[in-house]
C-alpha cells in the first residue's frame, strides 16, 4: 500500500494546448444599466412634480379664498391644485402667497367659480416623459432577450457541447499535470502492482525497444482494488516515472443532464491527449460510466451509454503509433461492461490489494516519518495488529494516534496512543456513560471467558489485548493478533475460533449461573461461521464435500430460499442440524476449558475490574505461558451424527 502523496501542482506549461479556465459568464450588466436609467428618470420626473415650495392647505380654505376673490392663478394637474394668492394671505398662523391643495374626486362647481372670479387657469398633463414611457415599453423585451442570452452562455460553459461547441471545447475540466512529484519510491508495498506498471513506464520511455520484437503498447491498464489501497497514487507514480503529460478526471464528470455532453467531453479529452502523446489519461471510478449496458429494468440511461460508447470508440480508435495509455481505477470490476474489458481496450488488470504485514510495516514507517515516536512503539507490532487495514486506514491510524497524544499533552506518540487510535477507528468513541458495578462485573466475566479460551486453546490466534471500556456498540473487546497474515484457515483453526466465540457465553453461565444479551453478536458470528463450515467448506461428515448457496442456507438468519437456489428442504434441515451440532460441541469444549482454568479466569476477572484494560505482556504475566499442547486432543472435532 502506499502513502499519501504530495498533491501535484496544477496548471499548464508554456506552449501547452490546454486553455486556462475561462471565467464564469458575467451577469447582463446592460440590463442593470437600463434598469438604473429607468429608475433615475422616474425619480427625476417625480421630483420635478413634487418640487414646489408652496404650502399645503385644505380644499375648503382654498374654496373660501376663491370666493373672497383672493386667488390670482391656479395650475390643475389631476386632483392636485397649485396656486398663487393676489397678496399674502393669513392661513391659520401662516402667511402664504403660494399654496397647494387636493381636490376631492371631481368638483363640477370649481371651473365655473374660477372663471367667474377671473382666475388664470392652467391645466398640466400627467403623462410621463417620452424617455421614461419608452423605457417602460421596451424593458420587458430587453429583460427577456438578455436573460435568454445569459442562460445560453451559462449552458454552453457548463455543457461544453451544443451548436456552439467550437467556441468552448470544455478542456478546462481536464487537469493536465506535467510536473508530478511522485515516483514508485514514494509507494510503500504493492510490489506486484509496481512491477506490472514498470513495463508501462518502459513503453512510454522506450517504445521502440518493445516494438522491435513486434510488441504492442497496451491501450489500457485497469487498477482494481478496495478503496484506499493507493490506485490513484500508483497512477501518479506512473506519470512521475515516465515524465509524460498526465490527464486526470473522474468518470462522474463525464455525465451531465444533457444527452451528448459526456461523449463530447470524452472526445475533447482524448483529442488533447493525442496532441501531447506520449501521454497518460487517468479515469478514476470508471464504474460510474462503464457499467454494463442493457442490464437495468425499465429502460436505459441514454447519456451514460452514449458516453460509454464514445469511450469504447476512442480507446479502440488509437493508431498503433499513438503512445496514449489509459489508466483506470475501480473497486467494482464485476459491474463493468465486457466490451470495455476486452483485449484492445483494457489489456491489463493490475490488482491493488490490501497490504500484507511487511507492507503495512513499510507504510507505517512512511506515515510516522518526521513524527516524534516514543521508544515503546514497535511498528511491526502495530502492523501485526492491523490486518486488513488499507494504506488510507493506516494513515488515519497514525493521525488519530498523534491527535490522542496531543489531547493528553504528551511530547511523543506512545504505544498507548496507537491502541486508543485503533479502538476509536474499529470500535468508535468511548461512551460517556459508565457501567454500574454489576454490569461491569458481568462484562469482565464475559471478556475473561473469551480471553481464557483464546490464550489456552490450541490453534487459536494469540491473545493481544482485553478491555472492558465501552466503545461504540461494544461493552468490551477481546483482541487477538495473528503472528502473520493468513489467507487460508484449517478446520481445527476454525473450530478454535468457534471456541473463542463461545467462551464469553460459557463463562457467564459457569460463574454467574445465567446468561445475558451481551452474547448476541458472538452467537451471530458463531452461527454464520458454523453454517459456512457445513454448507460451503465441506467440513461436515454428513453432507460431505458439497457447496451450497450460503445466502439461501443460513437458517438462523431467516434466509430460506430453497426454490431459488435449488436446495431441497431436507438438505436445508440437515445443514441446520449439522451447524447446531458444531455449535453445541464448541460450547461444551469452551465450557470444559474454562472450568479447567477457573483460577486463571477469576484472577483475570479481578484484574480487569480493577484495571479495565490489559495488554499482551500483562496478560502473559497474569495467565502464564499458553501451554496448549495438553488441551490439543480435546480440540479435535469429533465425528458426530444428528437425526434429521
Amino acid at each position: 500500500m502506499s502513502q499519501a502523496a504530495p498533491t501535484p501542482r496544477r496548471g499548464s506549461s508554456p506552449g501547452s494546448p490546454m486553455t486556462p479556465d475561462e471565467p464564469s459568464p458575467r451577469p447582463p450588466w446592460v440590463l442593470y444599466a437600463l434598469l438604473a436609467a429607468m429608475l433615475i428618470s422616474s425619480w427625476a420626473w417625480r421630483a420635478s412634480v413634487d418640487d414646489s415650495r408652496a404650502e399645503m392647505i385644505d380644499y375648503s380654505t382654498f374654496y373660501a379664498k376663491l370666493e373672497e376673490r383672493k386667488v390670482e392663478s391656479v395650475v390643475i394637474e389631476g386632483q392636485a391644485i397649485e396656486g398663487k394668492f393676489r397678496a399674502k394671505e393669513k392661513v391659520g398662523e401662516r402667511e402664504l402667497q403660494e399654496f397647494r391643495s387636493m381636490m376631492p374626486a371631481e368638483d363640477p362647481q370649481l371651473l365655473p367659480a374660477l372663471r367667474e372670479q377671473e382666475v388664470k387657469i392652467r391645466v398640466k398633463s400627467e403623462e410621463q416623459p417620452f424617455f421614461v414611457a419608452l423605457l417602460f415599453t421596451l424593458l420587458p423585451w430587453v429583460l427577456i432577450i438578455g436573460a435568454w442570452v445569459w442562460l445560453s452562455r451559462r449552458a454552453r460553459s457548463m455543457m461544453g457541447a451544443g451548436p456552439l461547441a467550437f467556441m468552448n471545447k470544455g478542456t478546462r475540466k481536464f487537469d493536465k499535470t506535467t510536473d508530478v512529484n511522485v515516483t514508485f519510491d514514494d509507494v510503500a508495498g504493492l510490489k506486484a502492482a509496481k512491477r506490472d506498471l514498470q513495463e508501462v513506464v518502459g513503453f512510454l520511455k522506450e517504445p521502440e525497444r518493445y516494438r522491435r520484437l513486434g510488441g504492442k503498447v497496451p491501450r489500457g491498464v485497469l487498477l482494481v482494488g478496495p478503496p484506499g489501497t493507493g490506485k490513484t497514487l500508483l497512477a501518479r507514480a506512473v506519470a512521475g516515472e515516465s515524465g509524460v503529460p498526465f490527464y486526470s478526471i473522474s468518470a462522474s464528470e463525464f455525465i451531465e443532464m444533457f444527452v451528448g455532453v459526456g461523449a463530447a467531453r470524452v472526445r475533447d479529452l482524448f483529442a488533447e491527449a493525442k496532441k501531447n502523446a506520449p501521454a497518460i489519461i487517468f479515469i478514476d471510478e470508471i464504474d460510474a460510466v462503464g457499467r454494463s449496458r442493457g442490464g437495468g429494468l425499465g429502460g436505459t440511461h441514454e447519456e451514460r451509454e452514449q458516453t460509454l460508447n464514445q469511450l469504447l470508440s476512442e480507446m479502440d480508435g488509437f493508431s498503433r503509433n499513438d503512445l496514449t495509455i489509459v489508466l483506470a481505477a475501480t473497486n467494482r470490476p464485476d459491474v463493468l461492461d465486457q466490451a470495455l474489458l476486452r483485449p484492445g481496450r483494457f489489456d491489463r488488470r493490475v490488482i491493488v490489494d490490501r497490504p500484507e504485514l511487511d507492507a503495512r510495516r513499510a507504510i507505517l514507517s512512511v506515515h510516522t516519518k518526521g513524527k516524534p515516536i516514543a521508544s515503546d512503539v514497535d511498528l511491526r507490532v502495530v502492523a501485526r495488529n492491523t490486518p486488513g487495514f488499507s494504506g488510507a486506514d493506516l494513515a488515519n491510524l497514525v493521525n488519530e494516534a498523534a491527535l490522542n497524544a496531543t489531547r493528553r499533552g504528551a511530547d511523543e506518540i506512545a504505544s498507548s496512543d496507537f491502541s486508543a487510535a485503533y479502538d476509536k477507528i474499529v470500535l468508535g468513541d468511548q461512551r460517556e456513560g459508565k457501567l454500574d458495578p454489576k454490569e461491569k462485573h458481568r462484562v469482565a466475566v464475559h471478556e475473561s471467558g473469551h480471553a481464557i479460551v483464546a490464550h489456552f486453546a490450541e490453534h487459536a490466534e494469540p491473545l493481544h489485548r482485553v478491555t472492558i471500556i465501552p466503545r461504540g456498540m461494544a461493552l468490551g473487546v477481546t483482541q487477538q493478533a495473528p503472528s502473520e497474515d493468513r489467507h487460508l484457515m484449517t478446520q481445527p483453526e476454525l473450530t478454535s475460533r468457534l471456541w473463542v466465540l463461545m467462551g464469553g457465553y460459557a463463562a457467564e453461565r459457569l460463574m454467574l449461573h445465567s446468561v445475558s444479551t451481551g452474547a448476541e453478536n458472538d452467537l451471530k458470528e458463531a452461527t454464520r461461521l458454523a453454517t459456512k463450515m457445513v454448507a460451503n467448506y465441506g467440513m461436515s461428515p454428513k453432507l460431505g464435500a458439497v457447496h451450497y448457496d450460503h445466502e439461501s442456507t443460513e437458517p438462523f438468519l431467516g434466509q430460506r430460499i430453497a426454490s431459488a437456489s435449488g436446495t431441497s428442504d431436507a438438505t436445508i434441515h440437515t445443514i441446520e442440524a449439522e451447524a447446531r451440532a458444531i455449535l453445541t460441541h464448541a460450547l461444551e469444549h469452551a465450557a470444559a476449558l474454562i472450568a479447567k482454568r477457573r483460577p486463571e479466569l477469576e484472577r483475570l476477572v479481578a484484574r480487569l475490574a480493577e484495571q479495565e484494560t490489559l495488554e499482551r505482556e500483562e496478560l502473559v504475566a497474569l495467565l502464564g505461558s499458553p501451554v496448549k499442547a495438553e488441551d490439543g486432543a480435546a480440540l479435535q472435532l469429533p465425528v458426530h451424527t444428528s437425526s434429521t
